[in-house]
């Protein structure tokens, strides 16, 4: 497994990933904090194409990532943050609206339970995800790092800060 550093807004990311593509992408907040482990390899040129993604995501000039994602997770788990995925930048979706889109409306506490074990945060964004009645619910990187995040895209998409 190779890793590095990527800094952001929000404190420095760290990145993990192997050929087949990113495995995690880790906030330095909330309750996943991760660390590289051993047997990880420092390998900050191999980030290259995620760094600039990032970086330009950030910028506010990408609202769509276009990188190799290879996290590990259940089939459910794997569907929960593929629907992920499909929210468009900028706008929010419930964890309700999240459970329908992938075909079971009555899951929306295991979506969310899912949603709290997705190991790409930003590129599959989870932070997206808000209560039904548009409050903010838990984030594995923390609830400020999600206002942060949701302020960011609203600020780059011309809609309105949640």
């Amino acid at each position: 497994m190779k890793y590095s550093w990527i800094d952001s807004p929000l404190g420095p990311l760290l990145i993990a990933g192997d050929e087949t593509g990113i495995v995690g992408l880790w906030l330095p907040t909330g309750k996943n904090v991760k660390r590289p482990q051993p047997g990880w390899t420092r390998a900050d040129g191999f980030f290259e194409t995620a760094r600039t993604q990032l970086a330009e995501y950030f910028a506010g000039a990408r609202t769509e990532f276009d990188l190799p994602l290879s996290p590990a997770g259940t089939a459910f788990q794997l569907r929960c943050w593929a629907a992920l995925r499909q929210i468009p930048f900028g706008q929010t979706a419930s964890y309700g609206e999240q459970a329908a889109r992938i075909g079971q409306p009555t899951a929306s506490r295991a979506v969310g339970l899912a949603n709290g074990q997705n190991p790409i945060s930003i590129i599959v964004p989870c932070h997206r995800i808000v209560g039904a009645n548009g409050s903010l619910t838990g984030y594995a990187g923390g609830v400020e790092a999600k206002r942060w995040l949701l302020a960011h895209e609203a600020a780059h998409s011309g809609l309105f800060a949640t």
